[in-house]
């Protein structure tokens, strides 16, 4: 890694070759655009789909990893991480955490650093994220309430989806174009100070996937780092293009981690109160689930596979033992 690194890019794939293509060959255009000393760490996580040949042939400069099973988002981040010196490395001066299904558009990286460049009390910051066809996609959040919770279980109106009761910020904030104060950014494309993860440390791997990112931003604002939007820096996100092939799994994975954030981050009301909130909302999914399979919507494995993932994450919320990955299980 070379001395004066302005920019480690960590892009963490599993099974999205062509977008992983797609991404990697932006950030090089993105970094080609600016002054930026940068480099790019891909980490593989077993897939089976020719990723790591296709890194190996297209983007030989790239700092290629490869694991032999999926050992999750956090862990492979910080297996890059560590590969740089962290939490030791005096170097590079900051970190993208970058999702393979991701576009990094014009000189958003650029944007990035040079917020951090001026702005020395903030830790982490998140670009704008926007669908393929140029839609805003929320790449902001409050963290987790009991409200949040409530909403995912049963949305009763679209308006309430997107306001601050469910932890959205405002579109204005991003159309307005000035940096924005947050809670965290989606995991997506989260920028973290180089200096910062030397003090609050590494992603907790304890999270396979999901709410790494939401422990990682606690944990800097505690330490006193704050956080925040940067809505000029544009990145195309394609949405769960990794985890949707396994969609019932990651509902496991999704509460798995939920529940460990509760268990780290909130006090013994907030978690009794969230523990029945989650039980009635699967409840209400379970027979939602059912009356699909009655209309014909969905098949008979896919509600064995929907129930079964319900009842495991009830099981994690009726204080069961928290069950292992459910893709490495």
């Amino acid at each position: 890694m070379g001395v004066g690194l302005d920019l480690a890019i960590v892009v963490v794939s599993w099974n999205v070759r062509e977008l992983l293509e797609a991404c990697l060959a932006s950030v090089y255009q993105s970094l080609e655009r600016s002054n930026l000393g940068g480099e790019v760490w891909v980490v593989d996580n077993a897939s089976a789909d020719g990723s790591a040949e296709m890194v190996r042939e297209r983007f030989p400069q790239a700092h290629l990893l490869t694991n032999e099973t999926n050992i999750g988002f956090a862990a492979a981040n910080n297996q890059a991480l560590r590969e740089m010196g962290f939490p030791n490395s005096q170097i590079p001066r900051y970190v993208l955490l970058l999702n393979p299904d991701t576009v990094v558009v014009g000189d958003a990286l650029a944007t990035m650093v040079r917020f951090l460049d001026e702005n020395s009390s903030v830790g982490v910051a998140g670009a704008k994220l926007v669908h393929p066809d140029g839609r805003l996609q929320h790449s902001a959040f409050a963290f987790p309430t009991l409200a949040q919770a409530f909403l995912d279980f049963f949305p009763v109106h679209h308006r309430l989806l997107e306001s601050r009761l469910n932890g959205r910020y405002p579109r204005r904030l991003y159309e307005r174009g000035e940096p924005f104060p947050i809670d965290h950014p989606l995991g997506a494309a989260l920028m973290a100070r180089g200096e910062a993860i030397r003090e609050v440390g590494l992603l907790d791997e304890r999270f396979f996937i999901y709410c790494e990112e939401i422990d990682w931003c606690m944990r800097m604002k505690k330490a006193g780092w704050e956080v925040y939007c940067v809505p000029r820096a544009e990145i195309v996100h394609h949405v769960a293009q990794s985890t949707g092939q396994v969609r019932d799994q990651m509902f496991v994975e999704l509460w798995r981690s939920r529940r460990l954030l509760f268990e780290k981050h909130y006090g013994p009301f907030y978690r009794w109160a969230v523990r029945h909130i989650v039980r009635l909302g699967l409840w209400a999914e379970m027979r939602r689930a059912k009356a699909a399979h009655r209309r014909g919507e969905i098949s008979d494995d896919a509600l064995s596979s929907r129930l079964k993932a319900c009842r495991q994450v009830k099981e994690m919320f009726s204080g069961g033992n928290r069950p292992c990955s459910s893709l490495n299980c």
